[in-house]
């Protein structure tokens, strides 16, 4: 049964196809109303002291300083230091949790989308790099974490500031209100056409973000392979080319952006002059005096750092609005594999597999495999054998649904795969390829990756089972060693046996051994050929395998070719038929003389 962490991830899966990018974006405000609110709050506090200081200037200009009220004046001049010491409060609030807030954000989010990313299936892996998605969950995230800190807050700020500084000075003198409110919505189109580049330019730079990052990605993951080759001037210039695509694509936001600010400059310039003219056409007719004019000028400096501020915003909405709908997009990918609605946990697995007409593509009209039938008994050993690109390993991966088959239907112990969790299946399914994965962790952390709660002396006959237990004693940490990046640190073979010590630790009821000796001297292959028959006893296991001395003892052998089998039997039966199995044995024969 699922838990209810998965429960609300399929109901939050479902939200982003039902709900508009700011829904989405808001509904990731709601575990951490509490700090939202608190930040409001600070900052309303804060609008509000700056727009009272201009009136309480003017309020000392026209009653304290003529009255020469010294008392009265320097008791309102303590209560404004006082109201900047509460400022500077709400500043440190706004900055302290209101960026807590912006993390705890961005760490919903970021959860999501890996978990998001861990559901989708092979074939989507297959088509994308590493590089973009990292780059999806790093820096995509974290402008989406600046617009929910500073968005929200610098718009309400902004806003309240405006607003309120504009009645303030309907009530001063209606006519300079006037002119400046007239000013304020021109000058707010322009900044949204403005703004509107911006946010087409930052979807460009987050792309080639991404494209830069996957060659980082590719560059350093094969500088070995670079470096045996002598190429490394091919990988530089490989790089040149993404980097100057990042290049292009930072010029074009930064003149977008240089358009905004020139605007913005332009306006904040001229909004100082109107008010000089303005005001001082307005003195000479009798209609204003010097202490409203300088009201004025206070507020409009008071209209300053909002105004800036929004320019800030301006950026953080471009930034944040393109990482915003790239990580919607990806969030709205659907997995082309999925659960039915009623699948059943696969329990008490006896490990018969029934291939039953199976037909598979890759892409549509591109067939790998071609009306393949097999039934394998539980308990029995099966062993793929035939030339590279047959359809072996393809076969395998259809068994614990790394991919659905495009005909016919794969059943273990009767049941449809595509009717049982995925996760059930991969529980009771071990797979050990050629292609091994370590992680950059220790020797032990590898080998209990096979089973999460082992012990650690689970963990060391799991070891000495896969004939590794002696090679790590001479490491000089023995089992806490760190294998470095992908193994790095380690042999072929080394890492081979590790791996192959993950599934004697997981000890499924199915094996499905990929080329999982291919990597390993003749000598310890022989050992661990012994170690995996008394793994195997009593399971079903299918090996695929090249070195067919490997495979002489599986109970029947299945010759692949061109995605179809062409032989099947024991090795006894294979050799008296004379076929393409005898002569692949003859073969290989000829080439160890």
């Amino acid at each position: 049964m699922k838990n209810q962490n998965d429960l609300n991830l399929s109901k939050a899966s479902k939200d982003f196809r039902g709900k508009t990018e700011f829904q989405i974006f808001l509904s990731y405000f709601k575990p951490h109303i509490h700090l939202f609110l608190l930040d409001m709050i600070c900052a309303l506090g804060i609008a509000l002291i700056d727009l009272t200081f201009p009136a309480v200037s003017r309020w000392c200009m026209y009653t304290l300083l003529p009255q020469k009220a010294w008392r009265t004046f320097w008791l309102v001049m303590i209560a404004v230091l006082c109201a900047y010491v509460l400022r500077s409060v709400f500043t440190y609030i706004i900055w302290y949790w209101g960026h807590n807030f912006g993390i705890l954000v961005e760490t919903d989010i970021r959860r999501d989308l890996f978990r998001h990313i861990q559901d989708l299936s092979c074939d989507y892996f297959d088509n994308n790099r590493v590089g973009q998605l990292m780059s999806r969950l790093t820096a995509d995230l974290f402008d989406i974490t600046e617009l929910a800190h500073h968005g929200p807050e610098d718009i309400f700020v902004s806003s309240v500031t405006i607003i309120g500084a504009l009645i303030i000075m309907f009530t001063i003198q209606w006519r300079l209100a006037l002119v400046i409110a007239v000013m304020i919505p021109i000058f707010l189109t322009v900044v949204w056409r403005c703004k509107a580049g911006m946010r087409n330019a930052s979807r460009h730079v987050k792309k080639a973000t991404a494209s830069i990052n996957t060659d980082f990605e590719s560059g350093l993951s094969g500088i070995r392979t670079a470096k045996a080759f002598a190429n490394e001037n091919a990988e530089l210039h490989k790089f040149d080319s993404a980097n100057s695509s990042y290049r292009n694509a930072k010029y074009e936001y930064h003149r977008a952006m240089g358009r905004f600010n020139s605007v913005m400059e332009f306006f904040l310039c001229t909004l100082s002059v109107v008010v000089i003219a303005v005001g001082g056409a307005l003195i000479m007719r009798g209609e204003l005096n010097t202490i409203d004019l300088i009201t004025f000028s206070l507020y409009i400096t008071t209209f300053v750092n909002p105004i800036r501020r929004l320019a800030v915003t301006s950026e953080l909405i471009a930034n944040g609005t393109a990482g915003l709908h790239r990580f919607v997009e990806l969030m709205r990918t659907e997995p082309s594999l999925t659960d039915a609605p009623d699948a059943n946990s696969l329990t008490h697995v006896k490990g018969g597999i029934e291939i039953d007409h199976v037909s598979f593509a890759y892409q549509p009209g591109r067939d790998i495999l071609h009306n393949v039938s097999l039934k394998i008994a539980p308990g029995e050993m099966v062993a793929f054998v035939g030339s590279s690109g047959g359809g072996k390993t393809t076969l395998s991966q259809l068994i614990p649904r790394f991919y659905d088959v495009t005909g016919g239907a794969i059943r273990i112990d009767g049941q449809d795969v595509r009717t049982v969790t995925q996760e059930s299946l991969h529980q009771n399914i071990g797979v050990v390829s050629q292609d091994v994965f370590l992680f950059a962790d220790s020797i032990a952390e590898n080998i209990r990756y096979g089973r999460l709660d082992a012990t650690m002396e689970e963990v060391i006959e799991a070891a000495k089972l896969a004939e590794i237990y002696d090679d790590i004693c001479a490491m000089p940490q023995g089992f806490e060693t760190n294998v470095g990046e992908r193994g790095v640190l380690l042999s072929g073979g080394q890492k081979q046996r590790i791996s192959i010590a993950r599934i004697f630790l997981k000890n499924p009821p199915i094996l499905i051994l990929d080329e999982a000796t291919s990597a390993l001297d003749s000598v310890t292959e022989a050992k661990i050929q012994k170690t995996f028959e008394k793994l195997s006893s009593g399971r079903t296991t299918i090996v695929i395998a090249h070195r067919l001395s490997t495979v002489k003892n599986a109970h029947r052998i299945a010759v692949i070719d061109n995605g179809q089998i062409t032989e099947l039997g024991s090795h006894e039966e294979l050799m008296a038929r004379n076929g393409e199995y005898a002569s692949l044995v003859r073969t290989q024969l000829f080439k160890n003389i």
